[in-house]
């Protein structure tokens, strides 16, 4: 279980992104941040993936506090940021066999194979290509199969399907089911309620 516990997020003087927030997050389900450009949804995605540090109060995953102890609570999870902040050097192979092996995962007679078939169903052909001769799509693609890969515990994504055809949308859809059907508990933001509503246990409409 994800709890938040009196959030707080305030970057300068004035009112705060959100104040006081206490809410808690279920493995298993799916929630959907919905709200307009600029409600606080990234920020608020930011803090759970501890990209960004509360002003106040503390967020605990199973009784871990997840700033205290941001190299544990990362081993569960999975993130899909809203820039492409991805290596431009490694190619999308060497990315996913980076992120298994940084997990002591690695295995040598399945990881490989699930790298190509995790590829396949995104359909990503220039998996061995440098990142940086990459379009957005398949920058995006990319960021997912990297969210996906050691089938985490937590899926954190922040406007996924954007940039990505009608195919892959569907594609990425019935990866999410999939993982909660595993019990992964699921975070996805959307500036669209019509994005999320078919998949998701709760909405959280933002401004909170």
């Amino acid at each position: 279980m994800l709890k938040l516990n009196q959030i707080t997020k305030q970057y300068k003087a004035g009112k705060p992104i959100f104040s006081n927030i206490s809410m808690q997050f279920e493995q298993g389900r799916g929630y959907g941040l919905v709200g307009p450009n600029g409600s606080g949804k990234t920020t608020f995605l930011r803090v759970l993936s501890v990209n960004s540090f509360p002003t106040g109060g503390n967020v605990t995953y199973n009784d871990l506090d997840i700033h205290q102890k941001p190299v544990q609570y990362l081993k569960h999870v999975g993130l899909v940021h809203d820039e492409e902040t991805l290596p431009r050097h490694l190619t999308a192979t060497e990315l996913l066999q980076w992120i298994i092996r940084s997990r002591k995962l690695w295995d040598d007679g399945n990881s490989p194979d699930q790298i190509n078939t995790l590829l396949d169903k995104l359909a990503l052909e220039e998996r061995d290509e440098p990142i940086g001769t990459y379009s957005t799509g398949m920058k995006k693609k990319t960021q997912i199969a990297a969210a996906f890969i050691v089938n985490p515990d937590i899926l954190i994504m922040d406007e996924p399907l954007r940039g990505l055809d009608q195919s892959t949308r569907s594609t990425v859809f019935e990866m999410i089911v999939e993982a909660k059907r595993k019990k992964s508990l699921i975070l996805m933001a959307s500036h669209s309620m019509r994005s999320v509503n078919e998949i998701f246990d709760k909405i959280v409409e933002f401004p909170l």
